[in-house]
């Protein structure tokens, strides 16, 4: 009888480990799966964060390019009133025109300057995070 006894206590031992393996897979399937979920909000935070930085300098780089043009049509008439008269009123357009060009300079510079700062539309954190977690997961997982 005892020899019964030791055989159902070794069974129902077996059981419940079988039972806590289980419940250390579940665990480990919805840690998984909260993490993915996680890492996903990560990178479209990013992406949003990078987005707003290339709309700003592409506005940017916008405005340099209608300065520039207005610049442009400053030279074209001041080439015209140089050709015409041969007076002061030419030196007036092309201050003008001259004033123009620095302030596309300036806007160029800033719009660069906005677009660099966004970096390649790519979730860098994300990514990192996602190598980190795949690091410590197979770490983990050899112990």
């Amino acid at each position: 009888m005892d020899l019964l006894d030791r055989t159902d206590h070794r069974a129902a031992r077996r059981a419940d480990q079988e039972e806590s393996v289980a419940a250390l897979v579940s665990k480990a399937s919805r840690q998984l799966t909260q993490l993915v979920h996680d890492e996903l909000r990560l990178a479209q935070a990013e992406m949003a964060q990078k987005g707003r930085r290339w709309g700003v300098g592409g506005g940017l780089l916008g405005g340099a390019g209608i300065v520039a043009m207005l610049a442009l049509q400053a030279l074209v008439a001041t080439a015209i009133i140089a050709l015409a008269l041969v007076l002061p009123l030419w030196a007036a357009a092309l201050v003008i025109a001259a004033a123009l060009l620095l302030i596309a300079a300036v806007l160029g510079g800033l719009g660069k300057r906005k677009v660099g700062q966004a970096g390649p539309p790519v979730p860098e954190q994300a990514i990192e995070s996602v190598r980190a977690d795949l690091v410590e997961i197979k770490e983990r997982a050899h112990r």
